[in-house]
């Protein structure tokens, strides 16, 4: 398979979207959760390079796009929720959650019509989020240590291996070859800026507002994946692993 320039910045700005899940929302009284973390010198670097890009690139982006109309910025998150669903639908199938699996093939053609600007399927059920690493955690594979990538940002290595084997299978790129090639590459920089806008002032206040913003993201990763992995762990691994954070 050719290797050319759509793929080259499909990667690019694939590695993009999933650092902003490294800047996760964040709440006033969050707690440090403590993993362990061998690699902290070498991950405070690339999370150090990652906040550049965030500074250079995401951050003005998102800047433009929230000044554009409510109802823009709205199409675009829906798509950014469609885009991502074939994800879901497959790793639902792969746990066995097979009414999640169908939920989600059932939005992902309805909202399809519209691609994915629209949602035609509002008020309906909507399928819980399921991703390959998930799929591990559920197959009993450690977590592995906290790993911060180049522009991927916060990882476990068993979330990174997931997150590699999505983006191999999604077939999301596949569903859309009948479109204009100049329309699909404009839709992954505007999913990642629709991204960055949404969560805009959370990832601000991580960055600007922190006294450590490497360890406050890594607080938030963590949360936000203990709070996904709920329904593939024993209890035991997700219970009793937090202690006060600092203000």
């Amino acid at each position: 398979m050719t290797f050319n320039g759509h793929k080259l910045t499909f990667v690019i700005f694939s590695l993009l979207a999933l650092f902003l899940a490294g800047c996760s929302v964040m709440p006033d009284n969050a707690e440090k959760t403590v993993r362990s973390d061998p690699f902290e010198d070498a991950n405070r670097a690339v999370f150090a390079f990652n906040l550049k890009v965030d500074d250079y690139a995401l951050e003005p982006a998102a800047k433009v796009l929230r000044k554009t109309p409510p109802g823009v910025q709205t199409a675009l998150r829906n798509h950014v929720e469609w885009a991502s669903i074939t994800k879901t639908a497959f790793n639902s199938a792969l746990q066995g959650k097979i009414e999640n699996a169908a939920i989600a093939t059932l939005n992902f053609a309805i909202n399809g019509l519209t691609f994915g600007l629209a949602d035609l399927m509002e008020g309906e059920g909507k399928p819980e989020y399921e991703d390959f690493g998930q799929t591990l955690a559920s197959a009993g594979i450690s977590e592995g240590v906290y790993i911060v990538a180049p522009l991927l940002g916060s990882h476990t290595g068993r979330s990174l291996v997931g997150w590699g084997v999505d983006f191999v299978t999604n077939p999301y790129g596949q569903l859309t070859t009948g479109l204009p090639s100049s329309v699909r590459t404009a839709s992954i920089p505007i999913s990642v800026t629709s991204l960055r806008a949404t969560y805009f002032d959370a990832i601000n206040d991580v960055k600007y507002n922190s006294l450590d913003p490497y360890a406050r993201a890594q607080s938030a990763f963590y949360q936000q994946r203990d709070g996904l992995l709920r329904d593939n762990l024993p209890a035991s691994e997700t219970d009793d692993g937090f202690e006060s954070f600092f203000e």
